[in-house]
């Protein structure tokens, strides 16, 4: 596993998801807006996984997805530590508890792995089998 490589996409795939989710505030559809920022968070980190997978892998690397999409989520769970959490949610009244408690953010962490891996098996396993049958 290239461990530069994987790390900086997986710091512009936080960076693009915080981005999505601090914008759905300012998008009123829901009555609940931080019900609303994890629904279009959810919704709209799969593309994002999905170009960060087809980004890595753009170099030949045959690493699995799982283990992909672990380093995406370990990334994006040490920046929330970090910036997210004590600059966007502890001002606005919640805490580190209620923020890794919470079902959407394991929900979200599940996506980073399912996109890796579903990427790993339709682009980079799919591709490896058939060259290793010729």
């Amino acid at each position: 596993m290239k461990q530069l490589r994987a790390i900086g996409i997986g710091i512009i795939i936080w960076i693009i998801g915080v981005n999505i989710y601090t914008i759905s505030f300012y998008i009123p559809i829901l009555e609940d807006p931080e019900f609303q920022a994890n629904i279009l968070l959810s919704l709209g980190i799969l593309p994002v996984v999905w170009l960060g997978a087809k980004l890595y892998y753009r170099k030949k690397i045959t690493t699995k997805g799982y283990w992909l999409g672990l380093v995406f989520f370990l990334i994006a769970t040490v920046l929330d530590i970090l910036i997210t959490v004590p600059f966007l949610i502890v001002p606005n009244g919640g805490s580190y508890y209620n923020f890794f408690t919470a079902a959407g953010f394991w929900l979200i962490g599940i996506e980073f792995i399912a996109m890796s891996t579903v990427y790993w098996y339709t682009k980079v396993f799919s591709k490896k089998s058939i060259v290793n049958y010729l």
